[in-house]
């Protein structure tokens, strides 16, 4: 099978739907954000899901930027790079979340629960450093972002008008996260899945049916660039050749 730039950006939309997928899967029964369930193997294992959930959506979003590009404009240009940098920064809060932070727990959980309280719309009761700022860039850039890019891919029409305001409201929603119980923390983070889902697999059927239809050409014109049939010059000279021999 040959690579080509449609299924490549099919994968996109495959890497979009599985992004959706996992970001609601993790919601399930998810622990409470407290230094206790944070070293647990179960936490490890969803906050890397998560890190790939990220990665995911990062090349699902950039798939549809390509596709669609020359019809979303500089909203959706400008959009999907806060969002790209929303994600990129959500991937690196992750795998601090994963990786780092339960070894900190052991010298030092106060930080580590501050950090997670901050995470879940909280506010830390201690100074967390550079982590402030990180969650704010990921905060701001996931929900402006997404707001942007989805409002473009509706005004746009390019993909389901469905999915499009799914992600605008799913995303912004999460501003409402800093005055809500963390209870509602899981519930607004399906908006979002269910719009990756939409948007990914929209994006694969139309790549996926525009490649077959590449795929299928009739079989006069592969014989004509195979040389079998002949074409202009080679063609008259065949006509003329019996002729000139009578």
């Amino acid at each position: 099978m040959t690579l080509t730039s449609r299924r490549l950006t099919a994968v996109a939309g495959l890497c979009a739907a599985a992004a959706g997928v996992i970001f609601i899967g993790v919601q399930v029964d998810h622990p409470p954000a407290d230094v206790a369930h944070l070293v647990s193997t179960e936490m490890l294992v969803r906050e890397t899901a998560k890190a790939l959930m990220a990665a995911l959506a990062l090349v699902g979003l950039t798939g549809l930027l390509l596709r669609h590009r020359d019809r979303l404009g500089v909203v959706g240009l400008t959009g999907f790079v806060v969002l790209t940098v929303g994600y990129l920064a959500l991937f690196a809060v992750q795998c601090i979340v994963a990786y780092v932070l339960p070894t900190v727990a052991r010298s030092d959980p106060g930080y580590v629960q501050d950090v997670l309280d901050v995470a879940v719309g909280g506010s830390p009761s201690g100074d967390i450093g550079a982590m402030q700022e990180l969650l704010l860039v990921s905060g701001v850039g996931y929900a402006l972002g997404g707001l942007l890019f989805g409002v473009a891919l509706f005004r746009a029409g390019v993909a389901a008008r469905w999915a499009s305001l799914l992600l605008a409201y799913g995303t912004t929603s999460a501003l409402a996260l800093s005055v809500l119980p963390e209870s509602f923390n899981r519930p607004f983070a399906v908006p979002t899945g269910v719009a990756l889902v939409g948007l990914g697999l929209g994006l694969w059927r139309d790549q996926r049916a525009a490649a077959v239809a590449g795929d299928a050409v009739p079989a006069v014109v592969r014989d004509v660039v195979a040389g079998a049939v002949p074409t202009g010059a080679s063609a008259a000279a065949r006509v003329d050749a019996p002729l000139a021999g009578r």
